[in-house]
């Protein structure tokens, strides 16, 4: 499989975002940096999970079976499935594959979630995956958003831009950086109420779940150790604003 072609080669970084995302806007540029994980702030990692998987850390494979089963059920009835996918299986779906909702596809991802979850860390897993999510129009990896919306490496992000930036990844078409940053709705295409909903619905959900699960505690269970502020620096940290970021910034301006 997959996964195991990349192990084996002795990828150690697969480098986002996917040549299925890169078809997809081959004609505009991509804008994407990558961050070690103990370089991201422990409120943004830890919304992560509290808003796409809180499960991560204790959970034994990619997903839980009996509810796969239920899902799958769900989908050839043609019922509507208000269910997300786990952080392994939206990682499958970003790294591999296509956006496609079909049963196939959706197979696919199960068969490589299920993969990467006996392979690689619930740690690396996580890192790999705030480093190909999507944050915007063409912007990907949290490295780059933390930049791009606020001017701050992702070290620094405070539990309140956690919440606006998870809220992003359901619909991350219809936002741009503000005037002086921060997210702005008021886009050209006049959708952005699509993605302004799930921001919203993230400021009201994120901080009430990270005191009811433990604060920080999600985070440090899946052994990332400590604050990311007080990490050594390394080549990967994010500690600069990237080059491309700031061209982006500029011809928005």
């Amino acid at each position: 499989m997959l996964v195991q072609l990349a192990l084996i080669l002795g990828l150690n970084w697969i480098t986002p975002p996917t040549t299925a995302f890169m078809l997809q806007n081959e004609a505009e540029s991509v804008v994407h940096e990558t961050v070690g994980i103990e370089h991201v702030s422990r409120n943004f990692l830890a919304a992560v999970m509290i808003h796409e998987d809180d499960r991560l850390p204790y959970r034994f494979l990619a997903f839980d079976l009996h509810e796969f089963w239920d899902r799958t059920a769900t989908d050839l009835r043609g019922e509507p499935d208000d269910s997300g996918s786990t952080i392994p299986q939206q990682l499958a779906k970003n790294l591999f594959l296509t956006p496609e909702q079909d049963g196939f596809r959706k197979g696919l991802e199960a068969g490589l979630a299920m993969e990467l979850s006996v392979l690689v860390s619930d740690a690396r897993i996580l890192e790999l995956y705030v480093n190909v999510a999507q944050f915007g129009p063409n912007l990907y990896g949290v490295c780059a958003a933390s930049w791009y919306y606020f001017g701050t490496p992702p070290d620094t992000i405070e539990l309140s831009q956690a919440a606006q930036l998870v809220g992003l990844l359901p619909s991350p078409l219809h936002v741009q950086r503000g005037p002086d940053g921060g997210l702005d709705f008021d886009v050209p295409d006049g959708s952005g109420v699509l993605s302004a909903k799930h921001v919203w619905r993230a400021q009201e959900q994120v901080p009430y779940w990270f005191e009811r699960t433990g604060g920080w505690q999600p985070v440090w269970d899946l052994g990332i150790e400590g604050f990311a502020q007080d990490q050594p620096d390394t080549d990967d940290d994010c500690s600069e604003m990237p080059a491309e970021v700031a061209d982006l910034i500029a011809a928005q301006q």
